[in-house]
């Protein structure tokens, strides 16, 4: 009988044991989420933690309007989410992210979950850390600087004062209904986030509630980027002043204190501090830069403008980005999966861009290949940034034409194309007409097959906008022909048939030969063109040229 008793404990312990042991390599499967306070909008503002935490980032799940330079700053490899929510646009549902949260720190990913401003201050957080929490998985949260306390700042406006204020409120526009008015119409100062829609019926509950009419108030946009733009005036003058104009995303202040104003305004307040001492990618910038004090419009899309944006910054530059491309696959795969079928035939892989590299690879791994299927070809490829992407995948090209423009590797190709099969996999549309005709009349045969397609955004960056609308900006750089006539169309659809009065005084800068012609066709000029056609040497070319403006 004790022998009995004794082996039902060993097994009961041997279970236990198992038990742990599974729920150990459980623990070390899961991963951890990071809530990360992006601050007000401006790099400058992030805490070093949450810098820290970004450049470690595995998963970047981001909102809306954050700085595309913390985006910069990712890690090779780092899978980006926007969950942003945009105002008539699809976006996910709170759930949906709750989810998505849960399932990569189950996977074991750490992932990064970036907020504007501060967490908790009306940033849905709770929801999510709960999530998180119930589902046993790991979560810190990094505070940020809430736009309800840097806003003012930034527009000179402190929100309590020994004789004006001794205390504020802060609310959002979201559920006027719920609020107690009297209370908030008594309260010295208040910070309204997201309320800038419904701003007439908040100063109407104000007024009603018995606050004074000549209270001062201000709008502040943009806060503490270079469009930074502030409103002041009354709760009886301010809907007349700001008739028109377009004030999200904004923070409305209300009170005695906006009167301050006047003596504390920052010397420069439409400009944060760019100094960050962070990574060599985001160095100390000081007046002595070339491009300190300009400001220049990148038009790549959004997943390829860090390198080009970065390379400004450096020489000082106040870097605003509006994408004029977004790349997507191409309406059908069945021509590139063909051409992937049939690899054994090709003599040459001709790449003429990045987005062919990752396209093409891609698809070669989800059609079930690896590297191994194109140990019978050479590559041959265009740039030095498609060469670069080429190297991150484990590749590297055989041919590299001199120049850096596509249409002369015909004439610099290193053997005679006379009989050989060139794989050419491009975008879909506009492809490359001259370089396909130069071999074909070589006497090669290409295969000519979409890999991906590139289109126009449909909106301009708002920012853009509003800084050409003020005059702020320096200088449009264009990379790609399709860059020029998206530009163009986003440029009307923000500026209205007036568009092109905003651009007399801003140079127009090109990559190179092509991308000029068309710049001459759509603008009628161009102002400057790099001598090496890629995005170091068109970088160059505006150090030549705005430097010496300055």
């Amino acid at each position: 009988m004790a022998c009995l008793v004794q082996g039902s404990l060993v097994r009961q312990q041997s279970g236990m044991m198992e038990t742990m042991g599974h729920r150990w390599e459980a623990m070390k499967r899961t991963g951890k989420v990071y809530v990360v306070g992006a601050g007000p909008g401006d790099m400058a503002y992030l805490t070093l933690r949450g810098y820290t935490l970004l450049r470690q980032a595995q998963v970047l799940v981001h909102d809306a309007l954050v700085d595309e330079r913390l985006l910069a700053e990712l890690p090779s490899g780092c899978d980006r989410i926007d969950v942003g929510k945009r105002g008539g646009r699809p976006s996910p549902s709170q759930e949906e992210i709750d989810q998505l949260l849960v399932q990569r720190a189950q996977a074991g990913k750490r992932v990064v979950r970036l907020k504007g401003g501060d967490p908790f201050i009306f940033g849905r957080t709770t929801s999510e850390v709960q999530a998180l929490r119930q589902a046993g998985c790991d979560v810190e949260v990094i505070p940020g600087i809430s736009s309800a306390l840097a806003a003012p700042l930034l527009a000179g406006i402190p929100l309590t004062d020994a004789v004006l204020s001794h205390g504020f409120a802060v609310m959002t526009a979201h559920d006027l209904e719920s609020l107690d008015w009297p209370t908030l119409a008594q309260t010295q100062t208040l910070v309204l986030l997201m309320a800038t829609r419904r701003l007439p019926e908040i100063l109407e509950q104000l007024r009603q509630a018995g606050k004074r009419p000549e209270t001062p108030i201000a709008v502040i946009r943009w806060a503490g980027h270079p469009q930074q733009q502030v409103w002041t005036g009354t709760l009886l003058s301010i809907l007349q002043q700001t008739k028109g104009q377009s004030l999200s995303p904004a923070v409305v202040v209300i009170g005695e204190v906006v009167g301050l104003r006047t003596y504390l305004m920052p010397s420069s307040p439409t400009a944060p501090l760019e100094t960050h001492c962070m990574s060599k990618e985001m160095e100390t910038m000081t007046a002595q830069a070339p491009l300190a004090g300009k400001t220049v419009v990148v038009t790549q899309s959004a997943g390829q403008s860090s390198q080009f944006s970065g390379y400004l910054r450096r020489q000082g530059a106040t870097v605003l980005e509006m994408p004029a491309l977004e790349i997507r696959p191409p309406s059908s795969w069945q021509a590139l999966d063909d051409a992937i079928a049939s690899l054994a035939t090709v003599d040459w892989l001709i790449l003429t861009s990045a987005n062919a590299v990752t396209y093409f690879l891609d698809r070669l791994q989800h059609q079930g290949h690896d590297l191994r299927a194109l140990a019978g070809l050479k590559i041959a490829v265009v740039g030095k940034k498609t060469a670069q992407v080429l190297q991150t995948r484990g590749l590297h090209a055989d041919f590299t034409p001199p120049d850096f423009i596509a249409d002369s590797l015909a004439d610099t190709f290193p053997e005679p194309v006379q009989g050989l099969t060139l794989l050419f996999p491009r975008v879909e549309s506009g492809g490359r007409e001259v370089l396909v005709r130069a071999f074909s009349d070589a006497g090669a045969q290409v295969l000519e097959v979409p890999a991906y397609e590139s289109g126009c955004p449909p909106e301009p960056d708002p920012q853009v906008i509003q800084a050409l609308q003020q005059g702020a900006v320096d200088c449009l750089t264009f990379a790609s022909s399709k860059t020029v006539r998206h530009a163009a169309q986003l440029l009307e659809q923000g500026l209205g048939p007036e568009w092109p009065t905003h651009l007399p005084g801003v140079c127009l800068a090109s990559i190179g030969p092509k991308t000029s012609e068309t710049c001459y066709q759509v603008f009628g000029r161009v102002d400057v063109e790099a001598q090496e056609y890629t995005l170091e040497g068109l970088t160059q070319a505006l150090v030549q040229v705005l430097g010496e403006s300055r």
